[in-house]
């Protein structure tokens, strides 16, 4: 009988070592090393369907190589083409992970469900009478949909070869486990092996697989950072349980951009697409109110239109207050730094709060002009006008500086009817006729006078 082999895996990181030690050397955590079995017996490959694409074993020229465009398949859902890129790649394989209860598995079941391919729903969480509730209430006729329940990889891979199905859908890759490993289903080494079977299978057949994966509690994705190295696409669906909208985001995308985002709005009926998110992030109150501005950003290839909220008030306690919700807290500290250097105001002494409503993080620097607007306006008690928003980035010397794709922005807001925005005086607009009036600005100060007087 052959003798086990075992080998020592972090936890938190999946690093490798010979023996057991304390710390681990890679992430430097304390006590996450565990000993797990390597392999327990020699691997087969898995039987590959008669379709099984043939791959080129020779190397090839640059120029030899064929540049014809990949077909994608269409998930039937925008949203979701928009984050991929088009659709699903052929043989590609994609992670999405989210919080528990956030709708990761309803998403894909309802995607599934359109399809007008064949389609494998591996489930190790649920049973197949729990998914047909749910199939019910989503989209109750469906032709091309299979569920299975299993969680061996060896006999997924059995009826994925008596059913040869188009795509593959495996709810969670943390409840997996192959025979070729001894420990744990989502153990280190089960997490890795399930996917290289996985990786293996998808690429020789040419089918797209879609992972389903836990986070911890740190909002990353569960098991060895190689996980996220080994697929082609790594997806985010974030999130407040509390609210209706979802917002799925590309972490890594080999075949697109990764900075698309799809908003989808949970109902009873499952996950409905938001196709005009402005709307839909923009409080739609008819009360003059202090301390709110609008900011026209771009997300990938959307023009967005975001509510930006701020709460200036005296400090109770001695150390003044800094908090962002949905906004980068060192940029907002920067901007009250330009604020009292450049502008005058004195806003060392006050507490400042902000939010982005609708649960949406956003990074573009378009976005500070609006900031600042939102948090004069609530430093002064004067709300700003009616139909006006802002697209431009504040420097450190108090200037007004140009940001791209200005064009989009300014159609956007238009659509929306805003009646003004502010931009800057540098940036180059390529629109002649518009019914929005664009007013630009080259310091803060000239916009603090057409804001307050």
């Amino acid at each position: 009988m052959a003798k086990t082999k075992t080998a020592y895996f972090c936890q938190n990181c999946g690093a490798q070592y010979a023996k057991w030690i304390g710390q681990c050397t890679s992430c430097k955590q304390w006590n996450t090393v565990v000993e797990e079995v390597v392999q327990k017996e020699e691997k087969k490959a898995w039987k590959a369907s008669s379709s099984t694409l043939q791959k080129a074993t020779k190397p090839l020229l640059v120029r030899d190589i064929a540049n014809d465009k990949e077909i994608r398949l269409n998930t039937l859902d925008q949203e979701f083409n928009r984050v991929l890129g088009g659709g699903l790649v052929p043989g590609s394989l994609t992670l999405l992970g989210g919080e528990p209860g956030i709708g990761k598995s309803t998403l894909l079941l309802q995607i599934a469900l359109k399809l007008s391919y064949k389609t494998l729903y591996v489930s190790g969480e649920e049973s197949q009478k729990q998914i047909k509730m749910r199939a019910d209430r989503v989209h109750p006729n469906s032709e091309n949909c299979f569920i299975l329940t299993e969680t061996k990889t060896q006999n997924i891979f059995q009826q994925i070869v008596a059913l040869e199905p188009d795509l593959v859908v495996i709810d969670s890759i943390q409840t997996l486990h192959s025979d070729y490993i001894e420990s744990a289903a989502g153990s280190i080494s089960q997490i890795r092996e399930c996917t290289a079977e996985l990786i293996k299978f998808a690429k020789e057949s040419n089918t797209p697989v879609i992972l389903v994966g836990h986070i911890t509690k740190d909002g990353t994705i569960a098991g060895p950072k190689i996980l996220e190295h080994m697929v082609d696409t790594v997806l985010q669906f974030e999130g407040d349980r509390n609210y209706v909208y979802r917002i799925l985001r590309s972490l890594k995308n080999r075949f697109g951009s990764t900075a698309e985002l799809g908003i989808y709005e949970m109902q009873g009926s499952g996950l409905r697409e938001v196709n005009n998110p402005s709307e839909v992030l923009i409080s739609k109150n008819d009360q003059d109110l202090s301390g709110t501005a609008i900011a026209a950003t771009v997300e990938g290839m959307r023009p967005l239109l975001l509510e930006i909220q701020a709460l200036v008030s005296t400090a109770v306690y001695g150390t003044p207050q800094r908090s962002a919700t949905g906004f980068n807290a060192k940029r907002l500290n920067m901007l009250l730094a330009v604020l009292e250097k450049r502008a005058g105001f004195k806003l060392a002494a006050k507490d400042v709060f902000l939010n982005i409503t609708g649960g949406i993080s956003i990074d573009d620097p378009a976005t500070d002009l609006a900031v600042i607007a939102a948090i004069l306006s609530s430093n002064s008690d004067i709300a700003i006008e009616k139909g006006a928003c802002f697209a431009a980035e504040v420097g450190l010397a108090g200037e007004i500086r140009p940001v791209q794709r200005i064009d989009q922005r300014i159609l956007e807001a238009e659509k929306l009817g805003f009646q003004t925005i502010y931009v800057s005086k540098n940036n180059k607009i390529g629109l002649k006729k518009t019914k929005i009036q664009v007013k630009l600005a080259s310091k803060i100060e000239q916009v603090v006078v057409e804001l307050f007087g």
